[in-house]
């Protein structure tokens, strides 16, 4: 039997050493845990466009630059994903779940103090590292 791959592109939104961050629904895989905003990159579509579609469906902004930040691969047993990860600097709109969500901007240097899922801790940790 093969695992399930999924390619995700996500979105570090940063705005004055803050990160914009959401929580999973409780139904979701890695629900109430909180994350980086994004989403699939549906088949033939690039990073960049799955990032910009997923970011304005989900939080309401739109993406007029972003840079890769790093590639993690991460097996959770029941399902193997791949986040291609972009930072987001440059955007315009007010960012808010549009999806029920909960959400909040964060301190960098406070990250680490949230729930995340595995596949997330590289992300927190280089965030820490850099910013």
């Amino acid at each position: 039997m093969t695992k399930k791959r999924v390619h995700v592109a996500v979105g570090v939104i940063m705005q004055q050493r803050k990160i914009f961050v959401s929580k999973r629904s409780e139904h979701q895989h890695q629900g109430g845990l909180w994350e980086f905003p994004g989403g699939k990159v549906e088949l033939g579509e690039s990073v960049t466009d799955a990032l910009k579609r997923e970011l304005q469906e989900e939080v309401n902004i739109v993406t007029h630059k972003s840079q890769p930040f790093m590639l993690i691969e991460h097996d959770y047993g029941d399902k193997q994903v791949c986040l291609d990860i972009h930072l987001v600097t440059d955007f315009s709109g007010e960012a808010k779940g549009l999806e029920g969500q909960q959400c909040q901007w964060v301190e960098v240097d406070k990250l680490h103090t949230l729930d995340f899922p595995a596949a997330n801790q590289g992300i927190v940790t280089k965030l820490q590292a850099e910013f």
